[in-house]
Order: C-alpha cells, then structure tokens, then sequence
C-alpha cells in the first residue's frame, strides 16, 4: 500500500514528470574508475553511474553478456549492459563495504531523492563448502525523496553482435543465447524492466541475475540472506591473512582483488578480468588477459603467501601439475586456459568497437604458441612452497619431485637459447637474461628441494647445474661499460626485468653488481616516477606508457638496497594513482597518470602488496 506520506513526496518532487521522459542525453565516456565485484567464478565491473559495463558468463573467459566497456553507447543507447538511471542525475557516490567484494553506489537526483544499488556475487560456506554460484545480485534501496528511476537491461551475445531473444514468467525475464540462457528473476515489475518505462521507487527491489533455474524463495529475503553470508565470508577470509602494519586497507584490497581473479574451480589465476583495453591510446597493444600465465600466477600465489593465505595456492598448485607435470615431455606453454586447454587461438572481433573505440578487440592469446624459456622457473618456483611449508596439508614429496625433474631438465638444455621472453615479443627472439635467470631459478630450487628431502645426490645435480647456468648469465649478460645486467646476452639494451635479480635470489642485495644494475635502470629507464619496461623499439613501436610492475620492483631493489625513504615516497606515489576503489590495470600514463591497460591487473595488485611488506614498519615496532 502507497502511503500518504510518499505521495506527498512524489508531488512534492513533480508528478508531472511520469507524463514526459526529461531525461539528459548524454555521451558515456567509459574509464577505469570501475569496481570489481565477483566470486571466483565470474565477475562483473561495474562504473560510477552503477552501470554493469562488463561480465563474462559462464565464466572469466566466456561470452561478455554485458560489454558496454569495449561499445561506448550514449544515456539510453546501445546494449551489452544493465543501468539503473535515475532521473535528473545530480551525483554519484561508490564505496566497497569494508574488507568485503561488495560494492555500494549511491545515486542522488537534483531534488534531493537518494538510491542505494548494492552489487555484489554470492560467495559463502554453505552445506560443509563453499557456495559459489553463477550468480549476480543488484539489491535497490529508496534512501530519501521520491526518486524516479528506470533500468535497462540489454546483455547480448557473440561479443556484442546479437541481442538476445527474451521471453518471461511470473517474476522472471529470461534472456535466450544459443550457448545457454541468462536469467533475470526479480520482485519487481517485469513490464517496467521489459519496456524501459520509468517509475517512482517505493519498495526495495531486487535484480537476481544467475543461470536459468527456479529461485524457490522469496526473492529479497534471498538476496539479504546471501548478501550476510557473502560479508561474513569476505569479513572472515580478511581477518585470517597477515598483512603489514602500515598501508593496511591498500593490502587487504589488493588481495582482495586477487583472490576474484581466482577460478576455483580448477585453480587457474587469470592475469585481468578483461580483454583488449589497450596498453597506450590507439596504439593496438590490445591483449586479452582471462587467461593463466604461469609467471602471473607465479607471483600471485608468492603474494597470498606471503599474507598467510594458502588455500590460493593449493589449488593452483593442482592445477599446474595437471597442465605441466602431467605429461613429461611435452613442451611447456606461458599460458593456459583457465580449464588447462593448450590452445588460445587468437582472433579479432570486429562486432566489438573497442575501449573508447581503439579496437580491435581480440579474444584468445597467440603466446600460448609462443616460447618462452622462464616458464620452467615460474612453474618449480610456485611448486617450491609444498615442500617448505608447514601449513600446508598436502606436503610435497619425492614422488613429485622426480615429476618436477624433466622441468629442470628442459630448463637447462634451454638457459642459453633465444626466445620471445618475459614481454612476449611478437617478431623479435633473443637470448633474454630474465629467461635464464627462470631457468637457473628451476635448477637451484630443485637443488634446495631435493636437500630437504634428503637426496643428496640429487641435490648436487641440480646445484651443479644451476652454478652453470649463474656463470653463463654473469658472463654473457653482464654488460661492463653500462655496468648493468642485460636485457638480453651479448647485448646493451636494458629491460627492467633485471630488477627482480635480488628477490629471485641470484645476486645478494649487497653485490655490487646489483646496486650498480639498479642505477644504469635509474638513468635509463626511468621517467619521472615510472620505470618503463625498455625504451627501445619493439613490434609496436617505442613504448608509451609505463608497465606499472616495473616500478614496483623498482620499490623492491630499493627496499634492499636500504633507500627505504625513497621506496616509501615512491610507494606513496603508486598508492595515490589507483582508481577510486584502489585498482589498478596494467599500465599508466606518466603524463596524465591516467590508467591504461586491462584491468584488474594482478601483477599491480601483487606490487602494493610485496612493498607494503616490504616497506611497512613491524607490528611489534609500530605502536
């Protein structure tokens, strides 16, 4: 029942308004300032505005039912996305809820009238597991006033080329693709959502979003009760990792943000939620990233570690044995599907524009064909934890360590032999050092491994092994008029890779070679703030924005190096340049700092958190 006092509000705030549609058309001008929201499973981003700008279903990696990101559209226009509008839009205010992937955006109108839309994908313990659904809910509160809204929703398929055929029910809309159904079920009126007709909001209302099953409960009792759980999943799950005393919300954020970037289902670690947001404006380095780099993955599992989170890790670990220890013998790949497919083949979507409109849009990645000789130090340096760490149920053993051997083995006969390296050069091999460290990487953590197993023998082989390929890396990669280290052997160019010599373990922090490598980086590849990965001419062209990873290994040499004061300064710096939820993608513009690149990128999130630890003072010296 309508009360008094809410009609009142409604004349108040001009009834006349329902027999004219006054609505602003405007451009929508799509930028990184976008939250994530997910539950290992899939995962949406959504914009200031609270439209859902990207969602891939049934997975990362699946058709993008909503995909306005990469098809700009003006207020009302286009599809491959769901609004709430609310009319005379006067601001917009977006919070995540405390340690949580719940994400709150309040609309205000000219007239005072408030809407609070709460995101978020269900993720709890439910039944003695976790409960992760295909599932995506948009819960709608009327706050104060009478706004007067309507929502759009317009998903479409074949990356944004079809719009989908829709029929519904009682309480359900269902959107019709031929790989599968995408359903709306809700507690409002389906005439309303189905016409895009404008209304006044009384009562909460409710978007469930999910696979095309039967919700039997009442629907805004349902979302409530999934929407507690959810908080009190996230609020636990960031209550048990260990984090730095100092910078404390930029880590739990970041972690955060790797952990939706985890597939649980067979512990795949995607690089980004996103495909072909490009490196540069207009500069066609434009990658699709739902997929799993063993060296990204490498580092994101290092991260959580590092923050006492495990479960991250066993997983993934399961996935890696599948795909690579699996088959001894068959050739290593950089990068897999997130269900271990080996092949990503790559092609261009011209149904698609593109971010801004800088296509081409391209789904799947040619590097998977590509060599890349690091890949055996990725692999045997993620594996490495099961062997030393305690917490850990499931204990690595000599059983899989003799799998792990023919890693080492291919590591070895490969250390002095070109390849596409850690930048994934299209047309250019060479001998890149990054690539050799990787494999000398390989040997010596087997050599360390097969010591705390006791196989001596064993340990010796490797060691023996990995001292060879150090002496070729200090000979062939050590430039003696740059006094640096290498992008490549027998070369001058420098690569900011090189950085990462001390924390991979190949030089001590005190070796002069590494403090002097440190500075040739300074003078040469530093701009401003940023490090840039090189300078030089690649397949595209001279770089021109700043790989952002670069300048947090640049923080990590620092931090070693003992210039702790410059390393907090430039961290400082880096925290200040997130979005305005503490994201990050791939690269920036150190002109404008504008952010460029996929997104969520968790070789970024995994640098806020390596140096907050790095840098933050201890608890028992803090206070």
């Amino acid at each position: 029942m309508v009360s008094l006092s809410y009609v009142l509000s409604i004349l108040k705030h001009g009834a006349l308004s329902f027999l004219k549609d006054d609505r602003k058309v405007c451009s929508m001008t799509n930028s990184l300032e976008l939250g994530l929201i997910g539950n290992c499973r899939i995962g949406a981003l959504i914009n200031t505005q609270g439209e859902i700008v990207w969602s891939c279903l049934p997975r990362f990696d699946g058709d993008p039912v909503f995909c306005s990101l990469l098809h700009e559209h003006d207020a009302g226009a286009g599809t491959g996305y769901c609004t709430i509008d609310l009319d005379e839009l006067a601001g917009t205010e977006q919070f995540y809820l405390p340690n949580s992937a719940v994400l709150v955006t309040k609309l205000t109108d000219t007239k005072g009238a408030v809407v609070e839309i709460t995101d978020f994908a269900p993720r709890f313990r439910q039944h003695g597991r976790t409960f992760i659904p295909m599932m995506m809910i948009r819960y709608v509160k009327r706050l104060q006033g009478a706004p007067r809204m309507r929502i759009r929703v317009r998903p479409t398929y074949g990356y944004g080329r079809h719009s989908c055929t829709v029929t519904y029910g009682s309480h359900h809309i269902r959107y019709v693709t031929p790989e599968g159904v995408l359903r709306l079920t809700t507690d409002m009126s389906l005439t309303a959502i189905l016409d895009e007709t404008p209304f006044f909001l009384q009562d909460n209302i409710t978007l469930i979003f999910s696979s095309d099953e039967t919700i039997p409960d009442t629907i805004g009792e349902l979302a409530r009760r999934f929407l507690n759980e959810t908080l009190k999943y996230w609020h636990e799950w960031v209550r048990d990792i260990g984090i730095p005393f100092e910078w404390q919300d930029v880590v739990i954020r970041s972690a955060i943000t790797l952990k939706l970037n985890t597939f649980e289902d067979t512990g795949a670690i995607i690089a980004a939620m996103t495909t072909s947001i490009p490196e540069a404006a207009g500069s066609s380095r434009n990658w699709d990233y739902r997929y799993c780099w063993l060296r990204d993955a490498y580092f994101v599992v290092n991260a959580l570690n590092r923050l006492s989170t495990t479960p991250t890790l066993e997983r993934y670990l399961g996935f890696l044995v599948n795909v690579v220890a699996g088959e001894p013998g068959r050739r290593v790949q950089p990068v897999y599907g997130i269900d271990g497919r080996a092949q990503l083949e790559e092609m261009e979507m011209d149904s698609l524009p593109g971010y801004r409109g800088m296509g081409p849009v391209r789904v799947g990645n040619q590097a998977y064909a590509q060599i890349q000789h690091d890949v055996y130090g990725s692999a045997i340096l993620a594996v490495a934890h099961v062997f030393f760490d305690h917490r850990l149920i499931r204990r690595g053993d000599e059983a899989l360590f003799r799998r792990l051997e023919f890693l080492g083995e291919a590591a070895f006969a490969v250390h002095d032999q070109p390849d596409a390296g850690i930048w994934e050069f299209r047309g250019i091999l060479r001998i890149h050092t990054f690539s050799s460290v990787m494999c000398w990487a390989a040997c010596d953590r087997l050599a360390k491994i097969a010591s705390v197993l006791s196989l001596t023998e064993r340990a010796l082989y490797w060691q023996a092994k990995a001292d060879h390929i150090h002496a070729v890396i200090c000979r062939r990669a050590w430039n003696d008029r740059k006094q640096s280290f290498t992008a490549a052997f027998d070369e001058d160019a420098l690569d900011a890779s090189v950085l990462l010599l001390h924390d991979l373990g190949f030089l001590a922090a005190d070796d002069p070679r590494f403090g002097s490598t440190v500075a040739a980086i300074e003078r040469e590849l530093k701009r401003g703030d940023y490090i840039y990965r090189y300078v030089d001419a690649d397949d595209f062209g001279v770089p021109e924005n700043a790989f952002l990873a670069c300048t947090f290994w640049y923080i990590y040499a620092l931090a070693a190096l003992g210039r702790m004061d410059e390393g907090r300064i430039l961290f400082e710096k880096l925290v200040a340049r997130r979005n305005c939820h503490g994201l990050l993608s791939e690269h920036i513009n150190p002109q404008t700092d504008e952010l460029w690149g996929n997104f969520a990128q968790t070789y970024s999130m995994v640098g806020m958190i390596n140096s907050a630890i790095r840098l933050s003072k201890r608890w028992d010296s803090a206070f």
